[in-house]
Formats: structure tokens, sequence, C-alpha cells
């Protein structure tokens, strides 16, 4: 709820008409006034960076051909479709490799630890991640399928290096966001995978498949997944 600057000092004011108000007390509520402005104003900056940085990922997004989840008219039904990843995965009875192929209602899902595709805190594929598009594209291509979604994922670690810090700002939903949009336009560029298919999304230290309380939880956290729909599932309008 927005709260003006001017509704701020009336209720500062209303305080000091209080009966038997100290100068103390009056001297806090103007400073209590001020402090508030100053976090307003903070978040209002702070939303227009958001802004601003949602619009920049959305042209990286369609330079590159791909669409975002929210333009695909998609979303709510795959959510559904990957209710039962998380069961599916603690089932396993294994522990989980860094690629793995899991069928779910609708589809499947690929899913590729960030470790053989980036270096630490990179959103750029290394030589490894680059022979493991190839590989995700050999698994796709072996059947006909329907869209695509390759959603980005981090562990609970914020992003402190500098280097990483000053190329994304807004941390590890940036980041996730960055990967994801990375992977799908290195699918595309392969010529196999036709980018009308593509959605990506970026989901940060939010949907973890495992509590962030080791060091191999968080490994298995910091993912993308590439859910593949089968052919018959439906498109949305346009496509």
């Amino acid at each position: 709820m927005h709260v003006s600057g001017n509704a701020i000092w009336l209720a500062a004011s209303l305080l000091v008409c209080s009966a038997c108000v100290t100068q103390r007390q009056y001297d806090d509520a103007v400073e209590f006034g001020r402090n508030q402005q100053t976090l307003l104003h903070e978040r209002e900056q702070r939303i227009a960076q958001l802004e601003a940085e949602r619009d920049r990922l959305r042209r990286e997004m369609a330079a590159n051909g791909v669409s975002a989840l929210s333009e695909a008219g998609y979303g709510g039904d795959l959510e559904s479709r990957l209710s039962e990843l998380q069961s599916k995965i603690d089932r396993l009875g294994r522990p989980m490799g860094d690629f793995e192929r899991i069928e779910v209602d609708g589809g499947y899902v690929l899913l590729v630890q960030d470790r053989i595709l980036f270096g630490s805190g990179s959103a750029d594929l290394s030589e490894e991640g680059r022979k493991t598009i190839q590989r995700i594209v050999d698994e796709i291509e072996k059947a006909p399928h329907g869209r695509l979604q390759v959603r980005g994922h981090t562990d609970s670690d914020r992003v402190v290096k500098p280097q990483t810090v000053e190329r994304f700002p807004h941390g590890n939903l940036q980041l996730s966001a960055a990967r994801a949009v990375e992977v799908a336009a290195a699918l595309i560029g392969t010529k196999r995978v036709d980018a009308r298919d593509v959605t990506v999304a970026g989901f940060g230290p939010y949907e973890p498949l495992k509590p962030n309380d080791s060091a191999e939880n968080k490994r298995l956290n910091r993912r993308v997944e590439i859910f593949v729909a089968d052919r018959a599932a439906p498109r949305a309008a346009g496509k």
C-alpha cells in the first residue's frame, strides 16, 4: 500500500497535538516521518529498477526468439503438470545424477544440474554445457513433442562475488532467468528446436527440490529444468 509523504507528516502532527506531548516525543515523531519518507523513496526506486530489469529481460528474450511464460498463455497448466515432479524425484531410490529424465503428466522433464552447464555465478554456457545442449536436443528429438519450457533455479546462497553482483545486481532471481534464456537460446541455435515452441522462466531459490541445508541439497537445487510437453498438449493461441 502506498503511503504519501503528506500522510506521514499528518500522523506526526496528530501525535504532536495529543495531550501532554513532550519534546522528545515530538522529535521522535518527526524523525519517524523522515525515515518513512526515505524508505518510501528507496522502495519506489527499487520498483523502478525491477521494472527496468524486467523490460530488459523481455527485450533480450525477444531478440533470441524466446517467449516469456506470461506471454505463452501456458503457466497454470504447466504448474499442474509439474506438481508431481517432487514426489517422483523422492521415489527414485538412488542419488540423482547431473542429467535426469523424469516422466510427468503431459510430458517429461529433463533436469540438468548447473555444474555441467555453467561456471559458478555465470550465465555463460561452458564447453561441457554446450555439449550438454546437444545431449538435450538429442533427447528431445527421440519423439514428436509439443511446447518446451526452460526453467532456471538456484540455491538459497546469496550472490556475493563482486563480478557476479555487477552482472546480476538483482541476485539469484536474475541469474536464474538469465541462465534459462541462455539455455533456451542455445537450444534454438541448434536449428533443431523451433523458437515458437520455447518459453522461459526464472525462479531463483523459490522452488527448491530439497531444503537448502547441505551441500548436496544445494547442488540439486541449482538446476535447469526443460519441460517437454507431449505433442497432443494444447498450444497457446496463434502458435
